[in-house]
């Protein structure tokens, strides 16, 4: 027989059509009402600026941070243009309010020259985050400072890190959701197989995930070496951390799902009274619930769900979706190998599956919208931003999920419909039929070659009467397509969760992106001329001096110098000096020595301004060991 696909049902049809209005109605009110919150911390400013040029050494160099974060006196480190430590190793809280800041006391008496910032920190999501930026104390110079070019928790490290991130919600799925589609589906599952190589792989899993993240988050954290895995004083400091506890925990919960497991397919799988059966059920449900939203608060309580807006509510949020995916998605892959290793499973409990996986849809939209406005916050965000493309990409799959899942469920419908009892009956009398007589070969050894052949000969028609077994039935056959579909699908959802989990949110990103952008004034749409006379007084001692500063704007700029003679040529001169002061805020006179090019031109790079206002130029011209003259202008750099 053929199968072909079902008709669309109305009821089901209408459902989908339902949480999809409900979604869009919840994305408009939530995005409408967005206010700001981050989350995975991000440096949104210091003191002094990145790349200013101050006058004086500033007493400390302070940070600003998107959230909290944990420093300890190696976070923060100041180098000279040798690449010395110039601060003290001190690290000054600073923090005020909901102001994030911390900083570090510098040494007395340090030159002058390019001074360069390097940071690390762990924000309060448990990522680590790194930085670098530079500032100059009376002019910029050159530096040989040497900063990590590989940001922190990247490398193989990082890898490996995120492959164990990604095997523990993987493992996570599998445990819990296999555990409930035996307990809520289908409780002769208990006794299959296939089904307790799922649920125990899942544990052995996460378990192994598990014990590799705690190992690896010294190096991932800190050095970035993979021999500091094993480092006991980093480990020791790792369990003294929020991560390191949520891990420690997630191993004690794992000792109590192995419990867990080890009834459930000990003692429940058989016991064969009823009435025992379903108090048994009872208890584990109960147990296994607790246990379940135990594991998934491991991941609430110490990553994104722990830190911005509205914590009290995001944790416990954060634990149901989790849970919905692994109830939805674990029970799916424990279908699937039902599916096709055990073929004859209960219509009813298909239908169960199907009724069950349709709510964890319903909480997983809910909880998800709450989650995506959260991060993000804003429509624009979700196009402007990594997190937010990501989170389209996730809502994406997750609409292509549950229309597979759909055409599933009328699968479902049809098995009811088309399969009667009698049919299984039928399709066990003739595996009966077909089986081949056992073979009994004398145990001398002589005929090892000719038994090998009889037990290939004997798998290959149980292989066969299995396929027959389960191709007899079109409607099985669809569901099993439909389903593989699911889980490819869920295996890419999965890995797409997990890059969200470790992607600087929409909102933080977007407060650093503001708070960069409220530190800079309009910047100028052209380059800065001026053109000044000039006397020095003696012999040849009158010109015109032209000055361009491009592109005239806060940060670095070329300064270009020429100086002509009255009749409009070149002029050379022994020295031409320009400094740059701002009055207002008590900056300067910051002194620049252009080099000479050619006669009458002077140029010079990388001119620092270090904030916009209204500056001074003044350019110092020497025509003489005693003909010297100074001219300035005031201009506006924005």
């Amino acid at each position: 027989m053929t199968a072909t696909a079902p008709r669309l049902r109305t009821t089901a049809s209408r459902s989908l059509t339902r949480l999809l209005l409900v979604m869009v109605a919840l994305l408009g009110a939530l995005f409408a009402g967005a206010v700001p919150a981050s989350a995975h911390a991000a440096l949104t400013g210091s003191d002094p600026k990145e790349g200013a040029v101050v006058a004086t050494a500033p007493a400390q160099v302070a940070l600003t941070f998107s959230e909290g974060v944990a420093l300890d006196a190696n976070s923060i480190r100041v180098l000279d243009p040798t690449g010395k430590r110039s601060d003290t190793a001190e690290l000054v809280n600073l923090c005020s309010g909901d102001v994030v800041k911390y900083g570090v006391r510098l040494r007395t008496g340090i030159p002058n020259g390019t001074y360069t910032v390097a940071w690390q920190a762990i924000s309060a999501d448990s990522h680590p985050v790194s930085g670098a930026f530079t500032f100059s104390i009376g002019a910029p110079s050159a530096t040989t400072a040497v900063v990590p070019t590989q940001a922190v928790g990247g490398g193989l490290v990082g890898a490996l890190y995120g492959i164990a991130r990604y095997a523990a919600y993987g493992g996570f799925v599998l445990l819990t959701g296999g555990a409930a589609f035996v307990l809520a589906c289908w409780r002769r599952g208990a006794t299959v197989g296939p089904v307790q190589r799922v649920v125990v792989g899942g544990w052995l899993t996460m378990t192994a995930a598990t014990l590799a993240m705690l190992l690896l988050r010294t190096p991932y954290t800190g050095s970035g070496k993979l021999s500091d895995a094993f480092d006991l004083n980093g480990l020791r400091a790792v369990l003294e951390t929020k991560p390191g506890a949520a891990l420690i925990s997630r191993l004690l919960l794992l000792g109590a799902a192995a419990l867990f497991v080890s009834v459930l397919f000990g003692a429940y799988a058989k016991r064969e009274d009823e009435a025992e059966k379903k108090d048994l059920t009872f208890g584990l449900s109960i147990g296994g619930a607790v246990v379940a939203a135990g594991l998934a608060a491991t991941w609430a309580l110490a990553e994104h769900a722990s830190t911005g807006l509205q914590p009290g509510i995001a944790m416990p949020v954060d634990v149901l979706h989790l849970l919905a995916v692994a109830t939805w998605l674990g029970g799916l892959v424990t279908l699937l190998v039902v599916l096709y290793r055990s073929p004859r499973i209960e219509r009813a409990a298909v239908l169960r599956f199907s009724r069950i996986a349709f709510w964890s849809v319903a909480v997983l939209a809910a909880t998800g919208v709450y989650q995506s406005w959260r991060q993000a916050g804003t429509w624009s965000a979700l196009v402007d931003t990594a997190y937010g493309q990501l989170l389209l990409v996730k809502v994406g799959l997750v609409a292509v999920l549950v229309g597979t899942a759909s055409v599933s469920r009328r699968w479902t419908a049809r098995l009811s419909e088309h399969t009667a009892p009698e049919a299984d009956a039928a399709l066990v009398v003739e595996e009966r039929a077909s089986e081949p007589e056992p073979v009994t070969v004398p145990d001398d050894g002589k005929d090892a070659k000719r038994a090998a052949q009889l037990a290939r000969q004997q798998a290959a028609l149980s292989t066969a009467r299995e396929k027959r077994i389960r191709d007899a039935d079109p409607e099985r056959t669809g569901l099993r397509r439909t389903v593989l579909a699911e889980a490819g699908i869920a295996v890419v959802l999965l890995a797409v969760t997990t890059v969200l989990t470790s992607t600087e949110p929409a909102r933080t990103q977007e407060a650093v992106d503001k708070a960069k952008a409220g530190s800079q004034v309009a910047v100028a749409d052209r380059p800065v001329d001026i053109r000044l006379p000039f006397d020095t007084g003696g012999q040849n001692g009158k010109g015109t001096v032209e000055l361009t500063l491009d592109p005239g704007r806060t940060g670095s700029n070329d300064l270009r110098v020429s100086l002509e003679d009255p009749a409009g040529k070149p002029k050379d001169a022994p020295e031409v000096k320009v400094s740059f002061t701002l009055a207002a805020k008590s900056v300067g006179p910051l002194p620049v020595v252009p080099d000479r090019v050619t006669a009458g031109q002077w140029k010079a790079s990388g001119v620092q301004i270090p904030m916009a206002g209204d500056w001074q130029i003044s350019v110092t011209v020497r025509t003489s060991e005693i003909d010297e003259t100074t001219v300035d202008k005031n201009v506006k750099i924005g």
